[in-house]
């Protein structure tokens, strides 16, 4: 069973774009684009100077969306996020004027450096795709995704995201540093080319929502929803976790999986997509005991561990 030869050769076209700015985040670069494709929103945690605004940039053009960027400082407020009301004098009215989420792609700038009030400006807007201003529900435009990058807590400025604000990226990602011989390519690329962004609409936004609407219809079968329920289980039960993954959690597994087999040329789910995209769905939902902060058992860790003792199903599809 093979998915649709056309979308599938946009997709893979979008990823060619992309590469020739974003060098050597292959795998960043996959995850990000099987986000979108699922409808979710995109957490990246990094220390500055990695490519992380380059990359939500390069997805914007090649993708061909309605680009927004706000910068979060300790002074940006909820209206610069969700827009405002302005009364009119000649009207004798009040109109609304736009923020800066009213677009396709969002870039959300080192969000974790704003106040909690600011990022809760959000928590609708990426759930409902709608922003409620002086009690007036507005319609956020199709396709729309939040791409937002953080700075390691504890750096400069920075306060922890609450895990309400966790829980509505649909995966968590860092891009590290560079390989020598990227970092090497990074260098070359930038003084050959300055900070030029590929300008090129490999992918119109319609064109990205009939692939979204797509992927949706990607089969699961019903020993792939039990297998994600019982991760889920697995992390909620853990001795070394607080608080584990929530049903959005489990949610957001089965769309990320549906994405990933789209991009590996199938139209069903096999228990592999799981594996590739748990560690990124659920790292960042889960709660570990305080006492543990300084062990080498990272959240990450503990999701792989659970990965390897939970059993997958064997499926077989004609």
């Amino acid at each position: 069973m093979s998915v649709n030869t056309f979308y599938f050769e946009k997709t893979k076209n979008v990823i060619e774009e992309i590469q020739k700015s974003v060098i050597g985040k292959d795998e960043a670069i996959n995850k990000i684009l099987m986000a979108i494709l699922a409808r979710g929103h995109v957490l990246v945690e990094d220390i500055p100077g990695l490519g992380k605004t380059t990359l939500a940039i390069a997805f914007s053009k090649v993708l061909g969306l309605d680009f927004n960027r706000i910068q979060f400082t300790p002074d940006v407020m909820p209206s610069d996020v969700t827009g405002y009301s302005m009364y009119n004098r000649k009207t004798n009215d009040f109109e609304y004027k736009q923020g800066a989420v009213v677009c396709n792609l969002l870039l959300a700038d080192e969000i974790n450096r704003t106040s909690p009030k600011t990022q809760s400006a959000l928590l609708e807007v990426m759930e409902e795709q709608a922003v409620t201003v002086d009690s007036v529900r507005y319609m956020i435009p199709d396709p729309f995704t939040v791409i937002a990058t953080e700075n390691p807590f504890g750096s400069a400025g920075t306060q922890k995201l609450p895990e309400s604000q966790m829980d509505r990226f649909m995966i968590k990602i860092s891009l590290g540093y560079p390989s020598i011989e990227d970092e090497i390519n990074i260098m070359k690329y930038k003084k050959e080319v300055g900070r030029e962004i590929p300008s090129s609409n490999v992918m119109t936004a319609a064109e990205l929502v009939e692939i979204q609407d797509y992927i949706n219809t990607i089969s699961v079968d019903d020993s792939i929803y039990d297998y994600v329920a019982r991760l889920a289980k697995a992390t909620r039960e853990n001795d070394n976790i607080l608080q584990g993954i929530s049903p959005r959690g489990s949610i957001s597994t089965i769309a990320m999986a549906k994405a990933c087999a789209f991009l590996n040329v199938r139209d069903f789910v096999m228990p592999s997509d799981i594996k590739s995209v748990f560690a990124y769905t659920a790292s960042h939902r889960i709660v570990v005991d305080n006492s543990l902060r300084n062990s080498e058992l990272t959240p990450e860790n503990i999701i792989y561990d659970i990965l390897k003792t939970t059993q997958a199903p064997t499926i077989s599809f004609k």
